[in-house]
């Protein structure tokens, strides 16, 4: 049962989006990792959904911005209260009694970054924090049981950061982290209209266009799909509508694309023979909002030779796994990396 004397939040705190993870209740939040402060006095004046709205659209004076990048705290203080935010939220009428906190973390992630996340935690109100590498969080939300011996390949792909990992006997063999993800590819869609179209969009434009029409693959002029994008022209200065296809963003994303599989090739070949073995058995499982771009699994297949997977729920796997790893502590103690 959820335990209200010390309840229990899996957060994964990542660079587009923050889930918030409770035991017996599942994912009970998904909002953006956006915050809207006013530069004259610092105020906080919106969070989440609320805040990603105004991107674009507020004056000067107020910022609407995310305070991680590439999966890691760029803004200490927005962070703290960005994670206060979502704990009260969590916990309503219980916030009083303070919660264990797991949070997720990049595979690249250094000890300074580690202690951040911990204090930031801390201080926006947890009574304990744990953090453990999102990888290890997407297998155990994926249902992989990594602590029997075995390896898993797992590719998580948030908005700042690409985490690839190989898994066995509950802890990390080998991994590599990139920062080219889905933030990366929403720039290079805008730097791709601009170039080809002398058309202006923003980044809630950009992620629409890859949601929509987006792919990893060139497809047959019939197979391709199409829509509709208003921006500004650059050359007149003036409201334009085009047509965009998923070739193009094929093309615009193809250099984000190639580190992806280069970080997992990277890792294949430094993984043991014997594991690698039971990778090509168990294929490569992906999780993350941007692994779900149409044709990335079949890309990855083609580039390695080995059968990709995509999670039955990619963007909620890494906060279940969190979920799944509170409940079980002991029999994950391995992955937690640290706790105050």
């Amino acid at each position: 049962m959820f335990n209200f004397l010390t309840p229990k939040l899996g957060i994964d705190l990542g660079t587009a989006n923050v889930l918030v993870f409770v035991p017996q209740k599942g994912v009970i939040i998904n909002e953006p990792s956006v915050m809207a402060v006013s530069e004259v006095d610092k105020k906080i004046l919106a969070v989440g959904t609320e805040a990603k709205v105004m991107i674009g659209k507020t004056p000067d004076e107020i910022i609407a911005y995310r305070p991680m990048k590439d999966g890691v705290i760029a803004d200490y203080r927005v962070t703290e209260a960005l994670l206060s935010y979502f704990i009260k939220k969590a916990l309503g009428k219980n916030s009083f009694f303070k919660p264990e906190v797991m949070i997720s973390v990049p595979a690249g992630i250094n000890s300074t970054e580690r202690r951040a996340v911990i204090e930031a935690a801390i201080k926006a109100g947890a009574k304990k924090a744990y953090i453990v590498k999102e990888p290890i969080l997407g297998a155990i939300g994926s249902g992989i049981k990594i602590e029997e011996p075995g390896g898993h390949m797992i590719v998580d792909i948030g908005g700042g950061t690409t985490d690839v990992a190989v898994i066995s006997l509950g802890g990390i063999v080998v991994a590599n982290s990139v920062k080219s993800a889905g933030d990366k590819i929403d720039r290079s869609i805008i730097d791709y209209v601009k170039k080809n179209f002398s058309l202006a969009i923003g980044e809630k434009t950009a992620e629409k266009i890859k949601v929509k029409v987006g792919g990893a693959i060139l497809l047959s002029p019939k197979q391709q799909l199409k829509m509709k994008v208003s921006g500004l022209d650059y050359t007149t200065e003036l409201p334009k509508t085009i047509e965009i296809k998923t070739n193009d963003i094929v093309r615009a994303v193809s250099k984000n694309l190639d580190d992806i599989i280069k970080a997992i090739k990277d890792v294949l070949a430094e993984t043991p023979p014997e594991m690698a073995a039971d990778i090509i058995e168990n294929g490569i499982i992906m999780t993350g909002g941007t692994s779900k771009l149409r044709s990335l699994t079949d890309l990855v297949e083609k580039e390695t030779g080995v059968k990709a997977i995509l999670a039955d729920s990619p963007l909620t796997a890494v906060a279940e796994g969190t979920g799944v790893a509170l409940e079980h502590l002991d029999v994950y103690k391995k992955a937690v990396i640290s706790k105050k």
